[in-house]
């Protein structure tokens, strides 16, 4: 019988082994989806870092995915993401229908992780309260925005103003930054009164882009939670903690390597952070949607 060193026969068993294996090493691959605010590709700029975060911390090959806000709620139940990226109410219609998990709440900005909507207008139109508006041209924001239609439509309704009746017209910008659009309308007087998000008032401000004297508020909401990162009902609990841990302990500090360079996380983001909040937080937001007639309790 022919005799092969002991290191050989090790070897030969290893490789053994190994061929029986499929992809041996290889991570496991999900996907986090993040609503599209503006555009594809500054979703894909500002998220990946958080992604590759999450992949180095968690052991998992996350995939930053933008998602149109009219396609999440199809797209998450058939399960295409393990985790999601939305404003607040688009969480409620995820955890509604589908039932999505709370991970936690954006922070960013004076009011952390929640923020209001405003009604706005120039503060020499002679435009001074609510009931000013009766007649006048309105802007909102997109019609799935908590701070920039919801609080703002609601708002109206509860000072007893049917938005469909009393304003002479109203009108929904298409396109990127629509927030801004709002401002800017009524800055440059095609519109007499805006629906605008307390934080982007806030940050463009901070930003030079337009003088928060200029502007009166005539109406804002109480606050509500911001913009929410969730997770699937069916995911693993273990890889559950492991991102939950991951997000309450990512600081301002932490980079990533994204083509070569290292990107602050959170920076990249265009947050400060992330907190974790309580679905009940999230009560004022369904109150609103039910007084609106929005999903997911529309009733007709």
């Amino acid at each position: 019988m022919k005799r092969y060193p002991v290191f050989l026969l090790i070897f030969l068993s290893l490789v053994t082994l190994l061929s029986g294996c499929d992809n041996p090493g290889e991570r496991p691959v999900m996907r986090i989806g993040y609503m599209n605010c503006n555009n594809e590709q500054e979703t894909l700029k500002r998220f990946t870092p958080l992604s590759r975060y999450l992949s180095d911390k968690v052991g998992v090959d996350f995939e930053t995915v933008p998602v149109d806000t009219h396609e999440f709620e199809d797209r998450f139940k058939a399960g295409e993401f393990a985790l999601t990226h939305t404003n607040s109410l688009l969480y409620i219609i995820l955890k509604e229908n589908a039932g999505l998990q709370l991970l936690a709440a954006d922070r960013r900005g004076h009011y952390g992780a929640r923020s209001a909507g405003m009604l706005i207008a120039r503060k020499d139109s002679g435009i001074e309260k609510l009931e000013d508006i009766r007649g006048k041209r309105l802007v909102f924001g997109p019609m799935m925005a908590p701070t920039g239609y919801l609080a703002q439509y609601d708002l109206m309704l509860s000072a007893g103003m049917d938005p469909e009746r009393d304003l002479a017209y109203y009108a929904i910008p298409s396109g990127s930054f629509k927030h801004e659009k709002l401002v800017y309308g009524v800055y440059f007087g095609q519109f007499d009164v805006a629906a605008a998000p307390a934080l982007d008032i806030e940050v463009m401000s901070a930003e030079g882009k337009i003088d928060a004297d200029d502007f009166v508020i005539l109406a804002q909401s109480e606050l509500i939670p911001y913009c929410t990162l969730g997770a699937s009902p069916d995911l693993n609990p273990e890889l559950l903690a492991k991102v939950r841990r991951a997000i309450r302990e990512l600081t301002p500090q932490d980079t990533v390597e994204v083509d070569g360079e290292q990107v602050k996380v959170l920076k990249s983001a265009w947050v400060d952070g992330f907190e974790e909040l309580l679905d009940s937080d999230y009560d004022p937001i369904r109150e609103m949607a039910r007084r609106v007639n929005m999903p997911p309790y529309q009733t007709y």
